[in-house]
């Protein structure tokens, strides 16, 4: 008994770390899991290595591929525009219930975290790790805001689950422009830069913002599906570069991006 409570706490450490480094993409998309390695690393045992693994399939963070292991889930347009539709089936609702229930309280949260929100860099501005990490958090904490009067545990549940697929879709397009300039590709740079600045700036949110708090649901519907369409925007002009970049000479897109030391 003993034996099987703390091979569960293993496992569920194991699981814990492996997760989080797969969402802040430390575990790039695509990146192989070698047991031996994340064994050495994570100072974390093949057992419950394996079984940690295991949960994180069916989340589909982690691939397992017959006969050569686990790799970390890929991100792809494809992935996105699926997951753009699943977020846009969910949070709506969840919105305009928010927008129905909410007080003063809720109200406050939402400029609370807006300020937040206003008070941080754009990639364009600042591409560090730390820089990233601060905006992902508080966007993310911007949006939690608005709909955080809502009531419906199901959507709420399945909210959290779209959204770490996005996020680590986010942290690729964020990372992708500068970390092909690190590899000598310098073309169409400060477009993917213009699209990643609109998508990031302040201005939308708070327009966003205002129409929530003044309780205007057809305007608050309308720019949440314009919000959600950004990051799609930004991918077509990633895939712009890579398409224009493989035409002049032949060469392999990153597919992800590398956590700088």
């Amino acid at each position: 008994m003993v034996d099987e409570q703390e091979n569960s706490t293993k496992t569920e450490a194991a699981y814990r770390i492996l997760r989080t480094e797969i969402l802040m993409a430390r575990l790039q998309p695509g990146a192989p899991l070698r047991p031996d390695l994340l064994s050495k690393t994570y100072d974390v045992g093949r057992t419950p290595l394996r079984e940690a693994l295991s949960r994180l399939e069916a989340e589909r963070l982690v691939v397992a591929i017959s006969n050569r292991g686990f790799t970390v889930a890929p991100v792809s347009r494809k992935g996105l525009e699926d997951l753009t539709k699943a977020r846009a089936v969910v949070e709506i609702p969840l919105l305009l219930e928010a927008m129905e229930r909410g007080g003063s309280e809720w109200e406050s949260a939402i400029v609370t975290a807006h300020y937040r929100l206003s008070r941080c860099k754009t990639i364009v501005e600042d591409s560090s790790d730390l820089a990233v990490d601060t905006w992902m958090e508080r966007h993310e904490a911007f949006h939690a805001a608005l709909l955080s009067a809502a009531q419906s545990s199901w959507l709420m549940h399945f909210r959290s689950t779209i959204s770490d697929q996005l996020q680590r879709h986010y942290r690729f397009l964020a990372f992708a422009p500068v970390l092909r300039v690190a590899h000598g590709e310098t073309a169409g740079y400060a477009e993917a830069m213009a699209a990643l600045h609109k998508a990031q700036s302040i201005g939308p949110h708070t327009e966003l913002m205002e129409a929530v708090l003044d309780r205007n649901a057809e305007r608050a519907r309308i720019l949440m599906d314009e919000h959600f369409g950004y990051p799609l925007e930004v991918y077509a002009v990633e895939e712009g570069e890579a398409a224009s970049s493989a035409s002049r000479k032949p060469s392999t897109r990153p597919g992800t991006h590398k956590k700088s030391a």
